[in-house]
């Protein structure tokens, strides 16, 4: 299957790609891998890329594009493939049509996990992350440590990331709504989005996810 995964920050994309990866035998490829493996790997794209990180600057479309591009060319994405973080613009999901259809393919489904707002910022805001270990992380509702500030693995501190805080995260949701959501509305005329109610436990989310892509018990 080949698959697009949206929603917004908080959501838990990253969380339900692997899953979701995993149970439908297909690479999860995301925004993030692409840069950091191209970026360590020293590629032509990967120097761009850097380039305008350093400077402080966004990275081109053109270059995220081109990353991507390369990525599904790999023969582990030949039978499928689950996009995490891409296309994240219109821009961006007008040249994945254009490419798949050079290949004489499409994409099977676009996931749109949805997810209320106010529990977003909640998700974001109350994530505690350990000085010693960034593996370690908490919630200060969810999943609290037994003292509080201090990682219940090993002793460290725990911190509330700059991108954490409330007035952060609704600028970045101000950014998805703006930047991200139209491709929903591309997708669905074209019939390929299906919404998934992404809250709950993580496993009865991915069974949402895979019944509705009639991989489901």
């Amino acid at each position: 299957m080949r698959i697009v995964l949206v929603g917004p920050p908080g959501a838990g994309k990253g969380t339900q790609a692997a899953y979701l990866a995993k149970n439908l035998q297909i690479p999860h490829i995301s925004t993030g891998d692409l840069f950091r493996a191209n970026i360590s790997q020293g590629t032509p794209l990967g120097v761009q890329a850097k380039s305008y990180m350093d400077a402080g600057n966004l990275v081109p479309d053109e270059v995220t594009i081109g990353m991507a591009e390369d990525r599904l060319e790999q023969s582990d994405a030949a039978g499928g493939f689950l996009l995490d973080g891409f296309p994240r613009n219109l821009k961006q999901a007008e040249a994945l049509d254009g490419y798949l259809k050079g290949k004489g393919i499409a994409l099977d489904a676009v996931l749109d996990l949805e997810v209320p707002e106010d529990e977003v910022v909640k998700r974001i805001a109350g994530r505690r992350i350990c000085r010693k270990n960034s593996a370690h992380v908490f919630h200060a509702e969810y999943s609290k440590p037994k003292t509080e500030g201090v990682c219940d693995v090993c002793g460290g501190e725990l911190y509330q990331r700059d991108d954490d805080h409330e007035d952060t995260v609704r600028k970045r949701l101000e950014v998805y709504h703006s930047e991200t959501e139209p491709i929903i509305d591309y997708y669905k005329d074209q019939e390929l989005v299906v919404t998934i109610p992404a809250l709950g436990k993580v496993d009865e989310v991915t069974q949402r996810s895979m019944t509705a892509l009639g991989r489901g018990a």
